[in-house]
């Protein structure tokens, strides 16, 4: 006898503005929707392929725009328990489910019938009066079976299928890994402990202590949020190396939680997953579909803000140096000790440090802060929902509604770390907006998008302080929230957010700009305790200080960039950490720096596909951004209306329904050049 779905409120969402009831959905829910729902996304597809009518652009593509409807809604749910809730249930699931559903959508994929409906609409598309969304989206479902392995020979399409399905499992398999890492330790510590540490922070490592059930008043975890103020206030410098190893060493520490060897088949399948589609390396494949086209011009632009990136990372070196020296200490500059010393010279050159300005930046108040840059520049607003419960406690509800009132979209904002969570930030959705009718009678759909962060939690009664980049992170995915709310498209595979991998952060690095605009600063940034805005001469110096550490912190990022590129455009690699080495040795990687993601735990990239041969897109996509932000300094108002119109039109609303190069231009009139985004780094000549 088949499965039947258990639990209707999977995928039967009738909550508030058709919420999903998360309280009602059991982990012990999704093993038979998941069967259930891809049996009936089967059934679909075979109907659509089957059709003896000739294929059209509704009766082939609009139908596979709406098929699987309670597919996506099962995985909706369970995606985002398994990146923000997890617990063993789900993890088992996790390693079981994502090979199942790669098999599922690769038998899609290879579909000859189907495929035959399609390419036929593909060669006959001049003729058939698409619109330019249309276009767009023939496009994206021929290119998407053409890439899935549609055009190749039987045994070569079973071997692509297994290579696929054996690469989920191994993404799985490498962010669980790195979870149990950051889950597993802990370094206690007592009050003789804390030398340096600034009220803020302890406040957090005794909620962390407690929260972990630490025999000590104090810990420090693996979360950003804690380790990095960790790293750079505390004066104890055999516990910053300590803690520093802990946190690079996520996912090779030996064991069953290493990673080493995940990476290179992960690798060694993808490079063979290229070759039989016929590129010359994995990377190739991956820009094939994107604005940068090809590993030479990702290379070229990485190496050409390197070279200047390096050149100002040894010249903040050697004044840390000097600063080590005058404490009449005696040893290099060591990973472990930069951000403690920079700190220190920051507070030297600019007269403020990290530990002034936090008390500056409430959670809430950011919060609210970047409500209202969305409200200045969109005209939206978000109405918190207080009474509509979400996946988790720490969750927030709001609606977000248009000048008119209307109700366009629902947000929810995960703000607090927990173990069950996986490190870092991210935005997803659980519905994406449309145009298209569906079977359940409803014609579109709202979006219902979230942001996922890890914000140290304070004790109860106390405020949550962030730090610069922690608001810049909130202000980061909200932007990529926005681009999710403000959609407005016809058919659900270009909503959105769905665009090219190098262009979608160009909404949300964009974003980032508003968080230090002076009167965003002077509105939001209060003092927790006596409400008092922050005084100008701190924020004069906040912003003078802007390009401060930039050797540092683009050293960082650049080389992890590098070695993604590197390994994607080799064949099978037999030792990833050997060639990690290698491409650090060739480009001149200072000691004192280590790369923002070392191979082991780059969740970007061997996590799952997302980001493989594309972690450069932060950086491409920062090119945009610096050239997009110009223009509303050119007009001399930040939330000059009629800039954001356009910005709101060509770049917010438009997802992937025009080619992301036609959309910057018709916001921008030109492609930029660098010197923009080198200028905004502090790097230009």
């Amino acid at each position: 006898m088949s499965p039947q779905i258990q639990n209707p409120a999977i995928t039967n969402w009738d909550g508030l503005h058709r919420l999903p009831r998360f309280e009602l959905v059991k982990d012990a829910d999704f093993a038979p929707a998941f069967e259930v729902t891809m049996r009936e996304h089967q059934a679909e597809i075979d109907a659509i392929a089957g059709n003896p009518s000739e294929p059209s652009f509704e009766n082939t593509i609009e139908a596979l725009e709406v098929a699987g409807d309670g597919l996506s809604r099962v995985s909706a749910l369970f995606w985002n328990r398994a990146g923000a809730d997890t617990n063993d249930v789900i993890q088992a699931l996790e390693r079981d489910i994502a090979p199942k559903l790669s098999r599922h959508y690769s038998r899609i994929g290879m579909n000859a019938v189907l495929f035959a409906r399609i390419d036929a609409l593909w060669n006959a598309r001049k003729s058939l009066s698409l619109s330019v969304e249309q276009e767009r989206v023939l496009q994206r479902h021929w290119k998407g079976f053409v890439r899935s392995g549609a055009k190749l020979p039987l045994v070569q399409q079973e071997r692509f299928a297994t290579i696929n399905e054996t690469l989920a499992g191994l993404g799985a398999r490498f962010g669980q890994n790195v979870l149990a890492d950051e889950a597993n330790w802990i370094l206690p510590l007592h009050e003789i402990d804390l030398v340096g540490l600034p009220d803020f922070l302890r406040e957090s490592m005794a909620a962390v202590a407690k929260a972990r059930g630490a025999d000590t008043p104090y810990a420090v975890t693996l979360s950003r949020s804690v380790i990095e103020p960790f790293l750079t206030f505390s004066e104890r410098r055999d516990l910053r190396e300590q803690a520093f190893r802990a946190w690079v060493s996520r996912g090779a520490n030996g064991g069953q939680t290493d990673n080493r060897a995940i990476v290179r088949e992960t690798l060694s399948l993808r490079a063979e997953k290229a070759t039989l589609l016929g590129y010359s390396s994995y990377a190739a494949y991956k820009l094939d579909d994107t604005m940068a086209k090809t590993p030479e011009a990702v290379n070229g632009l990485l190496m050409q803000v390197w070279e200047k990136a390096v050149a100002r990372a040894r010249e903040e070196e050697r004044e840390l140096a000097q600063l080590i020296a005058d404490e009449g200490r005696n040893h290099a500059v060591a990973p472990w000790d930069w951000r403690h010393y920079a700190e220190k010279l920051r507070t030297r050159k600019y007269d403020f440090s990290e530990a002034e300005l936090k008390p500056y930046l409430q959670l809430e108040k950011v919060i609210e802060a970047c409500f209202d840059v969305a409200r200045r520049i969109f005209g939206i607003r978000a109405v918190r929902l207080d009474n509509v419960a979400a996946y988790h406690p720490d969750v927030r509800v709001f609606e977000i509604r248009d000048g008119d009132d209307n109700l366009v979209a629902l947000f929810m904002g995960d703000y607090f770390a927990r173990p069950s969570k996986r490190s870092g930030a991210w935005m997803s959705s659980f519905q994406s907006q449309h145009r298209l009718s569906l079977k359940n009678g409803l014609k579109g759909e709202l979006p219902i998008i979230y942001n996922v962060c890890n914000f140290a939690k304070p004790e109860s009664g106390k405020p949550a302080l962030l730090s610069l980049d922690d608001a810049r992170t909130l202000f980061h995915e909200f932007g990529h929230a926005a681009h999710g709310i403000l959609s407005s498209v016809t058919y659900p595979s270009v909503s959105g957010t769905g665009v090219s991998r190098d262009f979608v952060e160009l909404p949300s690095q964009l974003y980032e700009h508003w968080l230090t605009v002076p009167e965003i600063l002077k509105t939001y940034a209060v003092h927790y305790k006596t409400g008092q805005p922050m005084p100008q001469a701190l924020l004069d110096k906040l912003l003078a200080a802007r390009t401060f550490n930039a050797g540092f912190n683009t050293v960082e990022f650049t080389s992890s960039a590098l070695v993604d590129m590197a390994f994607h455009t080799r064949g099978t690699v037999e030792d990833p950490m050997a060639v990690q080495a290698e491409v650090l040795e060739k480009i001149g990687m200072p000691a004192s720096i280590a790369m923002r993601h070392a191979t082991p735990h780059f969740q970007h990239v061997f996590a799952g596909d997302g980001y493989s041969a594309g972690y450069y897109s932060y950086m491409w996509s920062e090119v945009l951004d610096a050239d997009a932000f110009s223009a509303f300094e050119e007009s001399g108002n930040p939330f000059d209306p009629e800039t954001s119109h356009k910005l709101k039109t060509h770049i917010y609303a438009s997802g992937g329904s025009v080619d992301p190069e036609d959309a910057y231009k018709a916001f921008r009139g030109k492609m930029p050049s660098p010197e923009a985004m080198l200028k905004k780094k502090g790097l230009a000549a």
